[in-house]
C-alpha cells in the first residue's frame, strides 16, 4: 500500500515534531552533576555538586545567576561517597529533591570532616545513616522537611538581649569552612568559566556552620558576590565592617529558640552594619529552633530578594 505525497508528508512533520518534543523536553530537564576539583587542604581530589536548573541548555548567553551554598557541621564528609548528605535541606534539597523550579546554577562542596567523626566528634556525625539522606523519586516529591516535626524547642519566646561579646571563633577557625580557602574560590571560577553563568550575579548562602562560612567568604572576597544570605551564623564586627564598606547586600537569620547559635551574638555584627549604612536585613524567626534553614530555603521571598541584586 502506497501513500499519497501529503500523507507521507503529515507523518513525516508529526515524527519531527516528537523528535523535537523530546528533545526539548531532554534540555529543559534539571541536571546534578558531580564534579571533580583538587582540595588545597589535603591535595586529594573530591567532588561537588553542580545543579544546572531546567532550560538551561536553551539559555546559552551567559547569564544565569549562580547560588553557592554551605552546608552545615552535621553534613560534612569526605567529598566523594558521602557527598549525598549534602542533600539534606538547603537550596539543593528545593530544586533537586522537592523539584522546585529555582532559577539558578546551584554550587554544592562538602566541607572537609576535620576530624568530627572521631570519639570526641558529635553524635549527630558519628550515628548518621545513609538511611536518612532524602532520595529525588520519579513521580511526585517526598515530604518536606518543612512539614516534619520540629525540632524540640528550649523553653518559652523571650526574645534576646544583646550580648556584651562574642564567643571566641577557635572552632569556626578549626573546623570551619575558613579551613578550606580559597576552594570555593577556585570551585566558583571554574564554574564561572565552563558553564552560562554570570559573573555579576553570583550569590552566597549557608547555614550554620555554612552561615559563618558564608560570612567569611562574603568578608574575604567581596569581590566576587552581588549579595548573601547568612542562616543562623552571625558575623564578627571585623567581618560586618568588610561585608557592609563592600556594599554587598545582607539577608541574615537567627532563631529565637536556639540555643546552638543564640540570637544575641548577631547584634554586635548587625548593629555594626547598621551604623555604616549597609543594605540589611535581620530576621528572627522567633518560634524557631536551629533548623531555621527548613522555613527559609522552603519559602520564596528569599531567592525573589537575592535576584534582585548585581555585583557593583
Amino acid at each position: 500500500m502506497k501513500l499519497r505525497p501529503y500523507l507521507a508528508l503529515a507523518i513525516l512533520g508529526c515524527a519531527l515534531m516528537l523528535s523535537t518534543s523530546s528533545a526539548i523536553a531532554q534540555k529543559n530537564e534539571q541536571q546534578l552533576l558531580r564534579l571533580p576539583y583538587k582540595s588545597v587542604v589535603d591535595n586529594l581530589e573530591r567532588d561537588y555538586f553542580l545543579y544546572l536548573p531546567g532550560g538551561y541548555e536553551e539559555k546559552s548567553s551567559g547569564n544565569w545567576p549562580v547560588l553557592i551554598y554551605l552546608h552545615g557541621d552535621g553534613e560534612r564528609g569526605n567529598g566523594k561517597e558521602d557527598l549525598d548528605y549534602v542533600l539534606g535541606y538547603g537550596p539543593l534539597y528545593e530544586a533537586w529533591i522537592q523539584k522546585r523550579d529555582l532559577p539558578f546554577i546551584i554550587i554544592v562542596p562538602q566541607l572537609h570532616m576535620f576530624g568530627r567523626d572521631g570519639k570526641d566528634g558529635p553524635d549527630y556525625i558519628r550515628n548518621r545513616t545513609r538511611d536518612a539522606i532524602p532520595q529525588r523519586l520519579e513521580e511526585g516529591v517526598p515530604a518536606h522537611n518543612v512539614d516534619m516535626p520540629a525540632l524540640q524547642m528550649y523553653g518559652p519566646m523571650r526574645g534576646a538581649v544583646a550580648a556584651e561579646s562574642q564567643p571566641a571563633d577557635e572552632y569556626l577557625t578549626t573546623t570551619g569552612w575558613r579551613r578550606t580557602d580559597p576552594d570555593l574560590i577556585s570551585i566558583l571560577d571554574s564554574v564561572l568559566l565552563n558553564y552560562h553563568a554570570d559573573k555579576n550575579r553570583v550569590y552566597l548562602t549557608g547555614a550554620s556552620m555554612g552561615g559563618f562560612g558564608t560570612w567569611y567568604y562574603t568578608s574575604k572576597y567581596p569581590e566576587k558576590f552581588a549579595a548573601s544570605l547568612p542562616v543562623v551564623g552571625f558575623p564578627s564586627v571585623e567581618q560586618a565592617e568588610a561585608v557592609a564598606r563592600a556594599g554587598i547586600p545582607v539577608w541574615v537569620f537567627s532563631g529565637g529558640r536556639d540555643p546552638a547559635v543564640p540570637t544575641e551574638y548577631f547584634f554586635a555584627g548587625m548593629n555594626r552594619m547598621n551604623e555604616l549604612g549597609a543594605t540589611m536585613r535581620f530576621t528572627t524567626e522567633q518560634d524557631m529552633f536551629h533548623d531555621v534553614w527548613n522555613r527559609v530555603y522552603a519559602g520564596e521571598d528569599v531567592y525573589n530578594w537575592l535576584l534582585q541584586y548585581k555585583k557593583r
